[in-house]
């Protein structure tokens, strides 16, 4: 089953059944990062509320080597600088996974995509385990939905293959001959898989891109994106190879990782930038090492949110001078905006 060009609207059940079919979206900006509760009691309009906060922890030692061994008393928490206690603790091998690839089939990645699906096909192999499932996307002018979530290793592996590099430039949506061509929707990639697909799965949720770093022609920019990111929960993770000929040949100017750089930093993840198609495995399996050795922590915050406001995230290691990658923080659920946005259609095909 091969989805073709994807926009961003809100996927059913009947849609992703049929054969060939046009779907259409309406966003909605729900805050998920925290688990909100409301119980009502009997009488006049009294509701009370209790917020959760879930953390994923990544610890490091000297020269990058992961600490797998810490426990619960041995980490800090403060929530916009308020120590927290941590009331959920566990070690990630057992919490349900929710993946995400997103390949980048721009022309920029013409001469890089058969190594990128080789490796995405054996990272996904090696790190699925039990209840987790997998999503494949891919991006160029148009962002496609290739397979949905799944843990059946030759379905994930067909999408995988089906990512073709889109050597016109233009969108299959495209309404008026002789408009722009060309583009990397990045960031549009990352607004879908988060507030699309992502947004109400539980447990872990990481999206790994595979691209050169750039962004073209989104209509999502790169704040929006990294708020849709925040919002679902979702760790973001980048593979950053480019094609210096490419941009040599097209008399063009390559701008660097910096967006992905920030995207990963605020929600968690990392960047790995390699040099050679012969490094994008080992990123892969790095990942893979990572996704092993998360930790989870839980808190109901001391001053709850109540104003969709953005919290401020720290995490510490006791008496240890760990490098501690989380997210930066996350939204009250309680914010109640909504966003709708005209980013196309998709189609699938059989």
């Amino acid at each position: 089953m091969k989805l073709q060009p994807m926009g961003m609207t809100s996927l059913t059940s009947s849609a992703r059944m049929a054969l060939t079919c046009i779907l259409c979206f309406v966003f909605l900006l729900r805050s998920a990062a925290p688990r909100q509760r409301a119980t009502d009691k009997p009488g006049p309009s009294i509701k009370a509320t209790s917020v959760e906060v879930n953390v994923y922890v990544i610890a490091e030692g000297r020269h990058g080597r992961l600490v797998r061994d810490l426990n619960k008393e041995d980490f800090e928490l403060t929530d916009d600088a308020a120590p927290q206690k941590i009331q959920f603790f566990s070690r990630e091998t057992d919490v349900t996974l929710s993946l995400g690839v997103a390949i980048d089939t721009s022309v920029s990645q013409e001469h890089l995509l058969a190594e990128e699906q080789a490796a995405a096909k054996q990272f996904l192999h090696s790190v699925l385990h039990g209840r987790d499932q997998a999503l494949v996307m891919n991006f160029d002018v148009d962002v496609r939905l290739l397979q949905d979530f799944t843990n059946e290793p030759q379905e994930l592996s067909r999408a995988i293959d089906a990512a073709e590099i889109n050597y016109t430039g233009t969108s299959v949506l495209q309404e008026k001959p002789g408009g722009p061509i060309g583009g990397t929707h990045l960031y549009d990639a990352v607004f879908l898989a988060s507030n699309e697909l992502m947004k109400t799965r539980q447990g872990r949720k990481v999206l790994v891109l595979v691209t050169d770093g750039e962004d073209q022609g989104s209509k999502i920019d790169l704040k929006g994106s990294m708020v849709a990111a925040e919002k679902a929960d979702m760790i973001v993770y980048s593979i950053v190879l480019s094609d210096p000929e490419y941009y040599t040949m097209m008399g063009g100017t390559y701008h660097g990782d910096a967006s992905v750089r920030k995207l990963a930093r605020e929600t968690g993840g990392r960047t790995i930038r390699v040099k050679t198609v012969e490094q994008i495995g080992p990123a892969f399996e790095q990942i893979a090492r990572e996704l092993r050795s998360q930790y989870l922590l839980g808190y109901s915050p001391s001053d709850p949110p109540q104003d969709g406001s953005f919290r401020r995230l720290q995490v510490k290691v006791r008496g240890h001078n760990y490098t501690v990658r989380t997210r930066s923080g996350y939204y009250d659920q309680t914010e109640t905006a909504t966003q709708s946005n005209n980013l196309g259609a998709a189609t699938q095909a059989p």
